[in-house]
């Protein structure tokens, strides 16, 4: 009976540790080491829309409605994307876009080696370097999934993990009609937030078609479209 005892015991001790470490690897707003950010803390309306993965062959059809718009965004990249499609991440740096860091494969980066991490984050820089973007270069983990090594070795080299605090897309009824997603983008802003969205795949068809509305809708309540670097920058000058 006590031998049972101590089992459970266990057993239960190992979940409890397990939920927090599943909590910790998806929050937004905690990691063990570093800066990380999901929104910026102002008073000012202002927003920056984010793009995650590609660049793809449908690149071109974003470039064009933020074209449209005169709305600069920022763009996380993969650099397994940028090798395949170099030609697409120069026309996001020529269009005077952000280039932030999506890793090199879209691998999930927890339980990794340390050398794992290094080599996904630093093959990627040099790739964006190579089309001509000279910024600083911003780091999204994929899926915002972090844990230890990650978040230690973003700190030991000066650089935050930027994360987002509305992603419409996470609700599959909202992520399929472009209308929803403007409405939830809506009912959620606040000044400081960071949106977002996948666009450059035919199965984000529906992202893609928000995008203007988004635009439109926002600019019409008074809120500014910035690059994540330029909305850091408002809550820099708050402290």
């Amino acid at each position: 009976m006590k031998f049972l005892k101590i089992v459970v015991a266990s057993i239960l001790i190992l979940i409890i540790l397990g939920y927090g470490l599943l909590q910790v690897i998806n929050s937004r707003s905690f990691q063990f080491f570093g800066e990380i950010i999901n929104k910026v803390d102002t008073d000012k309306k202002v927003v920056a829309l984010t793009f995650d993965d590609g660049p793809t062959n449908k690149t071109d059809d974003i470039l064009k409605i933020l074209h449209e718009k005169n709305i600069k965004a920022t763009f996380f990249l993969t650099g397994k994307e940028i090798e395949e499609n170099f030609e697409e991440a120069k026309k996001i740096f020529n269009a005077g876009h952000e280039i932030g860091n999506h890793t090199y494969s879209h691998q999930r980066m927890v339980f990794k080696s340390p050398s794992f991490v290094k080599d996904e984050i630093e093959k990627t820089d040099k790739l964006i370097r190579k089309t001509g973007y000279s910024g600083e270069i911003l780091f999204r983990p994929p899926n915002g999934k972090k844990l230890l090594l990650l978040p230690k070795y973003l700190a030991d080299n000066d650089r935050k993990s930027i994360l987002w605090d509305i992603e419409p897309e996470t609700d599959p009824e909202i992520g399929a009609d472009s209308e929803k997603i403007v409405q939830y983008v809506n009912d959620h802003v606040e000044n400081g937030s960071i949106i977002l969205l996948h666009v450059m795949y035919d199965s984000r068809q529906e992202s893609l078609e928000s995008v203007e509305g988004i635009i439109n809708e926002l600019t019409e309540q008074g809120y500014e479209f910035k690059t994540v670097s330029e909305l850091l920058k408002y809550e820099e000058a708050n402290n």
